[in-house]
C-alpha cells in the first residue's frame, strides 16, 4: 500500500447563512485584493513617487475588473474554446468557477495602462510598484485551491508528503497548490520586495515589472511539472502544459523589460 497523508477535509464554504455562502476561495480574492491596496498606496510613495494613496484607492476597482473579467475571458479562449463556442452563455457563469491568470494578468495590464492614462500616471511606474503585491493574492488563490482539493498533482508514489484528493483518485499526488503558493506567492514576493527597498532599482523604469513576469514564468513553469494537466488538454507541444506555454512569453517579455529598464529622468 503506498503511504499518503491524509488530505485534510476542510468545508470549501468557510461560512453560510441560509442562500448566503462565503468560500474561501472569495475570501481568497478579497484578501489578496485588500492587503495588497493596503501595502501599495505605500509603494507608490517611496521615491521616485508615481502615484498618491487616493490614486490607489480609485485603482482597486479597475484592478478587480481586470482580474475577474480577464482572468474569465482568458480561460474561455486558453482552456475551453470549443465548449463555449457551443454554449456562449456559460462564459459570463463566473459562478461555475473557471479562470486563468495569464488572462486576469492581462486583464490588470490593460486596466492599468487605461486607467494610467485617463489620469496622467507614468503607468510602467505605476506597475511596477503594483506587482510587488500581486503575489499575496497569488498565495492566498493557490491555498485556497489547496483547500477546494482542485488542480492538484501528479501522482508521486515515493514522496512522502504526497496526499490523496478527494476528486483526484485512490494514487497519492503532489500537493501542487502548496509548492505554486511558495514559489509564485512567497518566494516572488520577498524578492519583490527586497529589490524595491532601493530607489536605485525602483527609478529603473520597468525593471520591477520585468522581474515579476520573469519570475512568475519561471515559478509557473517548474509548478507545472508537479501539477496534474486539464484532462481536457493534458499535454500538449513537446509534452509542455498550457499553463507552460502562456508562461513563455511572460519570460521573454521579463527579460526584455530587465534588461531595457532604465533610470527615471528627472527635470
Amino acid at each position: 500500500m503506498l503511504f499518503a497523508i491524509p488530505f485534510p477535509m476542510i468545508d470549501p464554504v468557510l461560512i453560510q447563512v441560509g442562500p448566503l455562502a462565503i468560500r474561501w476561495y472569495a475570501l481568497a480574492y478579497i484578501a489578496g485584493i485588500v492587503i495588497g491596496w493596503r501595502l501599495a498606496r505605500t509603494l507608490v510613495q517611496r521615491p521616485p513617487q508615481v502615484a498618491t494613496p487616493l490614486q490607489v484607492d480609485d485603482y482597486v476597482t479597475w484592478a478587480t475588473l481586470g482580474v475577474i473579467l480577464g482572468g474569465r475571458l482568458g480561460y474561455v479562449l486558453f482552456y475551453r474554446p470549443g465548449y463555449y463556442i457551443t454554449a456562449p452563455w456559460e462564459a459570463l457563469a463566473v459562478w461555475h468557477g473557471g479562470m486563468s491568470f495569464h488572462g486576469g494578468a492581462l486583464g490588470v495590464i490593460i486596466a492599468t495602462y487605461v486607467y494610467c492614462r485617463r489620469n496622467a500616471i507614468d503607468w510602467v511606474g505605476f506597475a511596477d510598484r503594483i506587482v510587488c503585491v500581486v503575489p499575496i493574492g497569488l498565495f492566498f488563490g493557490r491555498i485556497a485551491n489547496f483547500i477546494n482539493g482542485e488542480l492538484w498533482g501528479r501522482i508521486a508514489p515515493d514522496v512522502p508528503w504526497a496526499m490523496v484528493f478527494p476528486t483526484g483518485g485512490p494514487e497519492p499526488r503532489h500537493p501542487s497548490q502548496l509548492y505554486q503558493a511558495g514559489m509564485e506567492g512567497i518566494c516572488l514576493f520577498i524578492l519583490l520586495m527586497a529589490l524595491a527597498r532601493s530607489e536605485r532599482l525602483r527609478a529603473r523604469r520597468g525593471l520591477l515589472s520585468g522581474v515579476f513576469l520573469a519570475g512568475y514564468g519561471v515559478a509557473r513553469i517548474i509548478g507545472e511539472f508537479f501539477r496534474q494537466p486539464d484532462a481536457h488538454l493534458g499535454f500538449l507541444f513537446a509534452g509542455a502544459t498550457m499553463g507552460q506555454l502562456l508562461s513563455l512569453p511572460m519570460i521573454l517579455v521579463g527579460a526584455w523589460l530587465i534588461i531595457q529598464a532604465k533610470p527615471q529622468r528627472h527635470a
